[in-house]
Formats: structure tokens, C-alpha cells, sequence
């Protein structure tokens, strides 16, 4: 099979058809009128995580609070480990940014007095099902946007040392090498699912959190090319009901459901409240005798959990189907809950590029937002958009420049790579999905996964990091039979390398300030020495891991 070689020249390049790419797609062109092309793996109608829908707008300034207050709120919730910069420049748009949804036809429930519904102290209610295609048929109808769905994005053209091109892609339905060159990218990929072992194995394996599809390929890319990356030891473990992986936010906040172990004693105010130390205190009362764990939703009234189904509806329908399945509804029956496996999330923790204030990396004319981009937790919809939006606008200072210059040997040695591995006769070791279960293996019991109860140590992570090169280095090998068996090559390549980079971090940051997220057995204890952010950068294929000052409210950060 031999790949044809297709050029396409924009002023805008956007990596990811999501909540952010399909944001900063329409903000781009308000800003400037440029073109905008968007390269999407799946189809941008139900892509990203918003596929499947949801049900609140988790970031939102209700009345009698202010951005500031959501800054606070964050930057306790990662305990201190933010950019202060970013948090306040995404929270003074979050209301903006909702009502610009709810004129596209999203619809925003309202209160006797006809505002906003409001759930909990940051959150507003909405039917979600169709947020993304919404988006989708927004961005479709602007002429000046062009949707390239079913491409795979693998590599970024660079132009010099530290400015980035455009982006390499091939079709998964057609052999095609897409050149996209442009006057700037922005990376709007999602964060990573796949590293670890999941809590289900086998067929239901994929039943997890996080998107399943989202295998950290923009972060993977930005590795490679050097830009630099912050708080990927700031893991992400959410938790869920037990089984069917449904959020648990909508029981907490929409009906005040409480934590409880299997004597029926809330546990939650005596680890803390903290999006970690929730999870920490489940794992806690497991391990120490007092589980299963439970959210006590018994006694609940009729219209409380008429209400629950259709919030499940709009984003996790197999829980809403498994209570009426097994009639064992939230009214009569407490929720069981469990935690997931450790995902890389920008969009809940801090984790991800490491960007100016504007949102562009290290790397020159490379935007990222949302879940790629770090120091800016607790994101959620609302805030993803935000970001979009704002690195869309600095991006449109590009508009003027001429295309930077592209090799054409880089990219036919690229063409080369691509047809070698399609076109290999000899059969590898191993298959994509024993590799890839074998990563999963080894990250779940050397670096913090369910297995461990989430921990890991200096030893461990050393043991695991030799594992893991072992792994990429048998990853090179493989081959692939068709276009789609390629894509799962180059997802493992993508995950294998991301691996490497989450255990420099976790073995880089000497303390355990995040139970769970980054718990290390050897350093159980929060350190003053480590109120800083542990970064890095790929040097000779290896991570070099160094520090920086934490960054507030009043600084604009330029690189």
C-alpha cells in the first residue's frame, strides 16, 4: 500500500474537533476572518468528551460569587499547585461562554424567576444530550471552516528549531499523507484514557470514564517536539458508581447524597473535601475493613430521583438503565462507588503543556486549551470553551505572517515510515493489544494504579520506567495490515511515550500533596519544598525534569 501526498495550507490549524477546537474554530474567525481547517480522528459531531452529552455546566459564576472565588476554589482543590493567571482569565468568561451556548440551542433550565437553575455553588443544569452537535452544526455553517474527520494527526511539522508549521496526518479510510500547513496550530486533543489497567478487563475493558479514544496523542507530539510540559504527576482518578463508571457529581450536588462506608457512617469530612481526598477516603475505608462505599441516596423523594434519571440520561444513560434493570433505584437503594483508574486530564487537574498566558507553548505559533493544556483546573465545559476562545484570539496575531517553511524530505521520510510499517512482511513478537495490555499491567502495579491502592515509590517507578522503555522499544516493530490497525500503532506509540513522561513527574515531585493522584509511599508527607511546579522537557529521548516559581492572578506570563 503506498500513501498519495495531499497539501492542504491554512491560517489556522486546529488538532482535535472537541469542545475547545470547535470553540476556537468559530472565535478564530470573528477574530480575524483567516481560514481555519479542523483535523478530527473520529467525526466532529459526536467526538471528544462531550460524545454522549451532559448534564450540568460544572463551572459557572452563580450569583453572589465572583472569579476570584472560583480561582480560590481551584487553587485549594489542587492544593496551591495552579496558575493563577490562567484560572482568572478562564473564570471571568465562564458565564459569557454559556450564554453564547444557550443561543446555539442548548438548553439551560431555569428557576421559578426564570434564571439560570442552579446546582450546588459553581453549577447550572442543563439538558445536554446534543452540546456537541450543537457545536458541530455551528461550526459546519461557517464556509470559512473546513472539518477534516476520519485523519489521524501524528506528528508536527516544525520550521526551525522552535516554530511549529503545521501537522502531518493520514487518512484512516484512505491511504493519504495530509500535509497541513499553517500560520499556527492549536493542539485541542483531549487528554489520555489507556495508560493504566481499567476497572473492568476483557470485552468491557473500554467501559471507562474517560474517553477510551483519547490516547494523549497531542501530548505525545509536543513531547517529541520539545515543548514543555507541567503537572503530569497531578493525575486524574475520579470517582464513580461502581460497574457502570457514571459520574457521581450529579448524586453529591443535585440531591446532597453523603459518602458512607458499609456500617452506614459518613466518612468524607474526616479525610477532607477535596476532589482527591474523596476519592482517598473510599480507598481508605476499603482497604481498612469498613468498605463497600456507598453514596446515601435512600429516603430521597420520587421527584429527586424522577429528576436523576434524566440527569443520567443526558450524559451516562447505563446508569439511569441499570437502576430501572435491577430495581434498585437511588430512592431505595444506596449508590456504590469506586475509583477509576488514573487518567492525564488538564480539564479536572493541572496537568499538560506548559503555556503563556494567551495559552501558546513553548514551541512558536503552537496554541493548546482544554484538556492539553495545563495549570488550569477544574475547566469543565465552560471553561474548555473559554480557553478556546482565548488562544483563538492570540492566535489570530499569526494571520499576517507568511507559512512558515516545511522540509519536503521530513515529509517523505515520513511517507517512507508510514509505508514500511503497513507494508511489513515479517510477523512482530507481539500484537498491538498485547503490548498495550502488558503497559497497562506494568503502570498499574509500578506507578500508582487500582492494584496499589494507587501508590508508588522511588523503586517502583525506576522498575516501571525500564519496563516501559522494554515496551516501546518492542512497539517500534510492530506493524499493521490496514489503515485502522495503524492508528492502533501509533495509539500505543502515543501512550507508551506519555507512560515514560507521567513517571519522571511522579518520581520527580518527592511528597505526597495529592493522596491518591500522586501518592508515594516513600514521601507520605505534604512538603513547603515542593510548592512549585515539577516540569520537563524531552531531551535525546529522554525526560529532563526541572522546577518552576508558582505563577498568581496579577502576573501575564510570557515564556
Amino acid at each position: 500500500m503506498g500513501f498519495q501526498i495531499k497539501t492542504k495550507c491554512v491560517d489556522f490549524l486546529i488538532l482535535g474537533g472537541g469542545t475547545a477546537g470547535c470553540w476556537a474554530a468559530m472565535a478564530f474567525r470573528k477574530a480575524c476572518g483567516g481560514s481555519v481547517l479542523i483535523a478530527e480522528k473520529a467525526n466532529i459531531r459526536r467526538s471528544g468528551c462531550l460524545a454522549a452529552g451532559v448534564n450540568a455546566l460544572n463551572a459557572y459564576i452563580v450569583p453572589g460569587k465572583t472569579p476570584q472565588d472560583y480561582v480560590a476554589y481551584a487553587r485549594k482543590d489542587a492544593e496551591g499547585i495552579v496558575r493563577g493567571d490562567l484560572l482568572l482569565s478562564m473564570a471571568k468568561g465562564l458565564n459569557s461562554a454559556a450564554q453564547e451556548l444557550e443561543k446555539l440551542g442548548l438548553t439551560i433550565l431555569k428557576d421559578e424567576n426564570g434564571q439560570y437553575a442552579v446546582r450546588g455553588t459553581r453549577n447550572i443544569k442543563i439538558n445536554g444530550e446534543n452540546i456537541k452537535p450543537l457545536l458541530a452544526d455551528a461550526v459546519a455553517a461557517d464556509a470559512g471552516i473546513t472539518i477534516l474527520n476520519r485523519v489521524n494527526v501524528f506528528s508536527y511539522l516544525k520550521a526551525g528549531e522552535n516554530r511549529i508549521a503545521g501537522a502531518l496526518a493520514f487518512g484512516i479510510d484512505e491511504p493519504v499523507l495530509y500535509v497541513l500547513r499553517a500560520k499556527a496550530v492549536l493542539c485541542a486533543t483531549g487528554g489520555a484514557a489507556g495508560l493504566y489497567k481499567p476497572n473492568h478487563s476483557g470485552f468491557s475493558q473500554h467501559k471507562m470514564w474517560y474517553p477510551p479514544f483519547n490516547t494523549g496523542a497531542g501530548l505525545a507530539m509536543g513531547m517529541l517536539a520539545g515543548a514543555e510540559m507541567t503537572t503530569l504527576e497531578m493525575r486524574f482518578i475520579a470517582l464513580r458508581c461502581r460497574d457502570t463508571i457514571a459520574p457521581t457529581g450529579t448524586l453529591a450536588q443535585g440531591v446532597g447524597a453523603r459518602q458512607i462506608n458499609a456500617a452506614g457512617e459518613v466518612y468524607e469530612s474526616k479525610y477532607g473535601l477535596t476532589t482527591s481526598q474523596r476519592l482517598y477516603g473510599t480507598v481508605m475505608e476499603t482497604a481498612q475493613g469498613r468498605g463497600p462505599c456507598f453514596l446515601r441516596t435512600t429516603g430521597i423523594s420520587a421527584q429527586q430521583e424522577e429528576e436523576l434519571f434524566k440527569a443520567y440520561l443526558n450524559m451516562a444513560p447505563s446508569q439511569t438503565l441499570r437502576w430501572l434493570e435491577s430495581g434498585k433505584t437511588p430512592c431505595v437503594a444506596d449508590v456504590p462507588i469506586a475509583g477509576t483508574e488514573p487518567y492525564i486530564v488538564g480539564g479536572h487537574t493541572a496537568s499538560g503543556y506548559w503555556v503563556n498566558t494567551h495559552r501558546e507553548t513553548t514551541l512558536r505559533g503552537l496554541f493548546a486549551a482544554g484538556d492539553v493544556a495545563g495549570g488550569c483546573p477544574q475547566k469543565y465545559v465552560t471553561g474548555v470553551l473559554v480557553e478556546g476562545e482565548i488562544a483563538a484570539k492570540a492566535a489570530a496575531s499569526y494571520c499576517n505572517e507568511p507559512f512558515p517553511d516545511v522540509s519536503a524530505q521530513e515529509i517523505q521520510d515520513w511517507k517512507n515510515k508510514l509505508e514500511v510499517i503497513l507494508n511489513h512482511s515479517n510477523p512482530a513478537d507481539a500484537s498491538t493489544d498485547e503490548l498495550e495490555a502488558q503497559m497497562q499491567t506494568v503502570m498499574d502495579e509500578y506507578a500508582g494504579g487500582i492494584s496499589t491502592d494507587y501508590a508508588c515509590s522511588a523503586q517502583s517507578l525506576a522498575a516501571a520506567d525500564k519496563k516501559i522503555a522494554e515496551l516501546q522499544t518492542q512497539a517500534g516493530d510492530l506493524h499493521a495490515a490496514d489503515l485502522q490497525e495503524l492508528v492502533y500503532v501509533w495509539e500505543l506509540r502515543e501512550r507508551l511515550t506519555l507512560c515514560r513522561a507521567v513517571i519522571a513527574h511522579l518520581a520527580a515531585r518527592k511528597e505526597t500533596r495529592w493522596h491518591c493522584f500522586a501518592e508515594r509511599t516513600d514521601f507520605p508527607d505534604r512538603s513547603a519544598d515542593w510548592n512549585v511546579y515539577v516540569n520537563s522537557r524531552m531531551e535525546n529521548g529522554e525526560f529532563r525534569v526541572f522546577t518552576r516559581p508558582l505563577v498568581g492572578e496579577e502576573i501575564c506570563y510570557e515564556h
